[in-house]
């Protein structure tokens, strides 16, 4: 049998397990919220970042991740986040919110400046040691992506996708769209040959989600 391209992460061990439940069960806390490059914190401790449209559920990710209902800010109105915020994981880690890509709520102006300090970031973070994409697992890898996707490439930013909402969806739908997600990514040289299928609500993927931050160390 062929094996498919970008499979699902395979289930931690224990060991993985338990250290990915360790670095979050320490203290998590919100650092601060940032605007300009230089407002960025000292590159002291390496970091992982999470990346995705307007959306599509980074910030109630990030708070499944932590285990910490209101750490990140959720909300149903697009575009909301417009900093990159930085989260501190038991002073080991630092975990950062990006503001979402696409359409968003917000004046043009404001879009196009928190765009530019995307793009800057990702280019230009030398402690960064993956971007997770977030996808929805309802709709897969839009045109929208495409942009964030080439520019990890052209960064030399490894990157992995993390479909979201997987609650959301089932059976042939969930094939199809790991299908098609498949195929987008095969075009990118930067994308990690793994995916990660998560549940905010349910909890699904949580603990691997976890165990491969507490991995990246």
């Amino acid at each position: 049998m062929t094996a498919l391209p970008f499979p699902l992460a395979e289930a931690p061990d224990d060991a993985a397990l338990e250290a990915g439940r360790k670095l979050f069960a320490g203290e998590v806390g919100f650092l601060k919220g940032v605007v300009a490059m230089d407002g960025l914190p000292p590159g002291d401790r390496p970091e992982v970042c999470f990346a995705g449209r307007s959306n599509v559920g980074k910030s109630s990710l990030i708070n499944a991740l932590t285990g910490r209902k209101g750490l990140a800010r959720a909300s149903n109105t697009p575009g909301r986040t417009q900093e990159i915020n930085y989260f501190t994981a038991s002073d080991r880690y630092y975990i950062v919110d990006l503001p979402g890509y696409g359409f968003a709520n917000a004046p043009v102006a404001v879009v196009a400046r928190w765009q530019a300090l995307l793009k800057q970031y990702l280019s230009g973070r030398a402690t960064l040691r993956r971007a997770f994409v977030l996808i929805d697992s309802r709709h897969g890898v839009k045109k929208v992506d495409e942009e964030i996707l080439t520019l990890l490439d052209r960064a030399a930013v490894t990157f992995q996708v993390v479909l979201t909402k997987a609650d959301k969806i089932k059976g042939k739908h969930m094939d199809d769209t790991l299908a098609q997600v498949r195929g987008a990514l095969a075009r990118h040289p930067a994308a990690y040959p793994e995916l990660v299928v998560t549940s905010s609500e349910k909890g699904d993927g949580i603990g691997t989600l976890r165990a491969i931050i507490a991995g990246l160390a």
